[in-house]
């Protein structure tokens, strides 16, 4: 049974242990105010530990994935409060990113339609990125006279390289989900209609993985990014020792399936993490 936030903003359903959340205005396109921003982030304290919950997808309802900021609640009528509202909508807005960016179960973007601007914080945010091929980007603002704020810039130039951010973000044109896995925006394009089957197939990958392992592989990879390669050593050595001190019997388990029982081999699976025990 879908479930929505209190303001009707959010709505989630929890199916097989992937929590599928939406941005619920689809009227709006999704775009993000002040109150879905508010909603979006109480939505994410409330599963991150769920048992029940061990893939978080993102998608929108309707036609649109988000196409970004609402221009009316989130520019003109937090401006209007002057600089205690602009900096109060932007911690809003930034501090559920930050959370999914770092959050305790792998994460998925399903671009089901239009992903403008703003609606490429949440992009990033995300571990994994899948679209329509029909699904439309684009970084807007330069049409309307501002810079791609918000960390739609840095999101642009970490993600598809130098020439292609500069082109996507100065001329402000679209790209369609094809050309965004060609650059790097998502991992995959796929055909509308065959979209949400494809994100199933990989969240029934990740469910089958050792949840530990899985979380300090997401925030090793985001971290080492911006390392050299003498610190990231370091930084790893230190991370695989902390995940093994709480879930010891994890590594143990899978080491035991491959060489005792021969059971799986790593690069062709993961091992049954069903047999480990607590």
């Amino acid at each position: 049974m879908t479930e929505t936030s209190p303001l009707g903003t959010v709505a989630y359903d929890i199916i097989d242990r992937v929590a599928w959340v939406s941005f619920n205005r689809p009227e709006k396109r999704n775009c993000m105010s002040p109150t879905l921003n508010r909603e979006m982030l109480e939505v994410l304290d409330a599963l991150e530990f769920r048992d029940d919950v061990g893939v978080l997808v993102l998608t929108g309802e309707g036609t649109a994935w988000s196409a970004g900021m609402d221009l009316k609640e989130y520019f003109r009528e937090t401006e209007a409060l002057g600089l205690v509202g602009t900096r109060k909508a932007q911690r809003e807005a930034y501090s559920w990113w930050r959370r999914l960016r770092w959050y305790q179960k792998p994460t998925i973007a399903m671009v089901n339609g239009w992903c403008f601007g703003g609606g490429y914080g949440p992009l990033f945010a995300c571990d994994l990125a899948f679209a329509a091929e029909d699904a439309q980007f684009g970084l807007s603002e330069i049409n309307w006279g501002i810079l791609p704020g918000g960390g739609a810039s840095k999101v642009i130039a970490e993600l598809t390289g130098f020439r292609n951010a500069m082109y996507h973000a100065m001329m402000g044109e679209n790209v369609d989900g094809r050309k965004a896995a060609e650059w790097g925006l998502v991992n995959e394009a796929v055909a509308a209609d065959g979209l949400k089957a494809r994100v199933t197939q990989v969240t029934e990958v990740l469910l089958k993985k050792n949840p530990v392992a899985l979380k300090a592989t997401k925030d090793a990879i985001r971290r080492v990014r911006e390392m050299t390669y003498e610190n990231a050593e370091d930084y790893l050595i230190r991370a695989q020792e902390a995940a093994n001190s709480y879930d010891s019997e994890g590594r143990k388990e899978g080491i035991r399936q491959f060489i005792d029982d021969k059971t799986y081999k790593p690069g062709l699976g993961a091992y049954d993490v069903s047999k480990q025990k607590g």
